[in-house]
């Protein structure tokens, strides 16, 4: 573990600014499969948005803004290249840049023979690095812990930072952080300029800055491919999403540690999830509206899907 812990603790460093299936349960619906229309589809929906979206609390949903850069560490290195290579797929197939050899990781996967044991040397290690302190930039105390303590294959955490849309700079104090000669409360505090007042806009999005990875070696190898072990951490990483979510009615690589038949990769929930997240238009007040988006992507998924089910010549 002491490799594993060192690689994660190299990525803490860096300034950020990431039950078993019931046999009698319906088997969970592939979204280009739902032949329903109307409210049942947009239940459908909604219910797989509100379960597996996890922003910080009081924020919108967050997503990267730019380049990410993966690393893996603690893993041979064919495998560690194929998480890579795959993690960088999904990125840019969702509109990122990726990082090519050298850089510096945002998103960093560890693996380790004791995950629980990781997780909690590096929170006693580097906490400050898990809690910033500034408002929004995590899912709080209670979801570290639960980060530590509750056994799973693989576990993650994520920062995010509040921004201004328009130049980007930092929204958030960071306790202790100040600016100018730090005598007045203005030199503690970000200086943003307004420039479109509105109660229907705002300029504030959140970013991902950081997520780190825990890959449990013992409660993954030979239970699921390298391909579905990729994809889920691409998933993880790339939002923001709940660990405890019950997925188990939709067809959805988030399953595949309870199900390893459930998917063999990103599902189309998956993609039309990513999909929306990375094409909604960021800016709309309210910490709905960024849902909304991701509802209404996954909704087009499915017409897209079975229009062009509709278009294949019968044999």
């Amino acid at each position: 573990m002491l490799a594993a812990l060192s690689a994660a603790l190299a990525l803490l460093a860096q300034d950020p600014t990431g039950p078993a299936p019931d046999p009698q349960a319906e088997e969970p619906v592939e979204l280009d499969a739902v032949t329903v229309t109307g409210r049942r589809l947009d239940d459908l929906i909604k219910g797989f948005v509100g379960e597996v979206a996890a922003p910080n609390r009081d924020r919108g949903l967050a997503r990267w803004d730019g380049r990410v850069c993966v690393g893996v560490a603690n893993l041979r290195s064919d495998l560690a290249q194929y998480l890579v290579d795959r993690v960088s797929t999904v990125a840019e197939d969702v509109g990122l840049e990726t990082g090519g050899p050298g850089c510096t990781p945002n998103i960093l996967v560890v693996a380790t023979d004791d995950g629980g044991g990781l997780a909690q040397a590096l929170v006693e290690e580097r906490a400050r690095a898990f809690r910033m302190g500034g408002s929004g930039m995590d899912r709080g105390g209670a979801a570290l812990r639960d980060f530590q303590q509750t056994d799973r294959p693989v576990r993650w955490w994520q920062m995010s930072v509040p921004v201004d849309a328009d130049t980007g700079w930092r929204a958030v104090r960071i306790p202790g952080e100040c600016t100018g000669a730090c005598e007045s409360p203005v030199d503690y505090a970000p200086v943003l300029t307004v420039t479109s007042p509105s109660r229907l806009r705002s300029q504030i999005v959140d970013n991902l800055a950081r997520t780190i990875v825990i890959v449990d070696i013992d409660e993954t190898a030979g239970k699921v491919t390298s391909t579905q072990l990729a994809d889920y951490i691409a998933m993880v990483s790339l939002a923001q999403i709940d660990p405890d979510a019950d997925t188990s009615r939709y067809a959805t690589i988030l399953n595949v540690f309870d199900d390893p038949t459930a998917a063999d990769h990103l599902t189309g929930w998956d993609q039309a999830y990513l999909e929306g997240l990375y094409d909604a238009e960021r800016g709309s007040a309210g910490r709905r509206a960024g849902r909304g988006e991701v509802v209404r992507s996954i909704h087009r998924a499915h017409v897209r899907a079975n229009a062009a089910e509709d278009e294949v010549p019968a044999e």
